[in-house]
């Protein structure tokens, strides 16, 4: 699981029930055959800057975040009652019921405006599960869209980030994508500009980390020291604006990544791993258990994710390109 995906608990509902948004809210009148699918990015955090945890027990932070080139697809298709359902690598893993994102996104949005989400999501998951790369975060802002555009809704990006910042606190960049600085907890996003392209490598781990582990694991590590109030590095900054990989690569920093590896200290040979066969830099992506590396060009980190495929320190690896664009709509089917 990933820093962005701590989200305020949803009402207890049973697993198993459909939810209505309200007893009295009108189904919306869509024929079966209508449907909207929806690409959402997952996402690398270039920096993450932690502070001290607030009374609420969240952080504030200055999360530098840009979106990459590997996808989940949401569709949403008229139904007789809201389910999710998922299929992909690790699908079993995804919650099916209430606690999903994209179900609460489109109870959100229901409730929002009065109608009942009797709508059958279906997620395909290319974005690794509890990876530390925002796969439920995108789902949730995947279906906030796929839904507001089935409902013929319009509703303004504003609107949309409203929602979507009560679902979590980095649900709002999944929308967005590009390049963002997200603070508060993540949820109040400032565009970036970024001046080029930037080629990363992901090594999946086996199995996940429970995002509000690995904070408690940071509060314990900082327990007698003095946390910083977080801000972006301006350097980093910089190098995002001007393009410059080797630069970024000097600044790309991660506050969670000693929490991570006390709890995944196997964690260390794949970052190990990956600098060797010649990334720029590497760290562990969000709260975990993926490992990030920037490499200097394509070539550069096809040949890293090779090597590190063959390393045995990895599950898999996966090449992508960032920035990449937020929630898109890709296909829409009329009743």
């Amino acid at each position: 699981m990933s820093v962005e995906e701590r989200t305020q608990a949803p009402a207890p509902v049973r697993a198993d029930a459909p939810v209505r948004a309200g007893a009295e809210a009108p189904p919306v009148r869509a024929d079966a055959r209508a449907s909207v699918r929806v690409r959402v990015p997952a996402k690398v955090n270039a920096q993450l800057a932690v502070g001290a945890a607030r009374a609420d027990g969240f952080h504030d932070l200055a999360n530098v975040f840009l979106a990459v080139g590997l996808y989940d697809e949401i569709t949403v298709t008229p139904a007789d009652e809201l389910r999710v359902t998922c299929e992909g690598p690790d699908a079993a893993q995804v919650p099916l019921d209430t606690t999903n994102l994209a179900a609460r996104a489109a109870l959100a949005l229901g409730e929002r405006h009065g109608i009942d989400p009797r709508v059958h999501i279906h997620i395909a998951k290319d974005i690794p599960v509890a990876g530390g790369m925002a796969g439920g975060s995108a789902d949730g802002a995947g279906a906030l869209l796929a839904c507001d555009t089935l409902w013929s809704l319009g509703s303004s990006r504003d609107e949309l980030l409203a929602i979507c910042a009560e679902l979590g606190s980095d649900v709002p960049f999944s929308l967005i994508g590009g390049a963002a600085l997200g603070t508060g907890r993540g949820e109040r996003l400032t565009p970036l500009a970024v001046g080029g392209g930037f080629h990363w490598v992901f090594a999946v781990a086996d199995g996940g980390l429970s995002t509000p582990t690995v904070f408690r694991e940071f509060d314990r590590l900082t327990a007698h020291t003095s946390v910083p109030a977080p801000e972006a590095d301006p350097v980093l900054l910089e190098a995002l604006r001007t393009g410059d990989a080797v630069s970024l690569a000097g600044a790309l920093a991660n506050d969670l990544q000693p929490a991570a590896l006390a709890l995944r200290p196997s964690l260390a040979g794949t970052l190990a791993a990956g600098t060797a066969a010649g990334a720029l830099a590497g760290l562990v992506s969000g709260s975990g258990p993926t490992t990030a590396f920037l490499a200097k060009d394509a070539e550069a980190a096809a040949r890293i994710a090779d090597t590190l495929l063959t390393s045995g320190t990895c599950r898999t690896a996966r090449v992508a390109e960032a920035p990449a664009p937020g929630a898109t709509v890709v296909e829409q089917t009329a009743s």
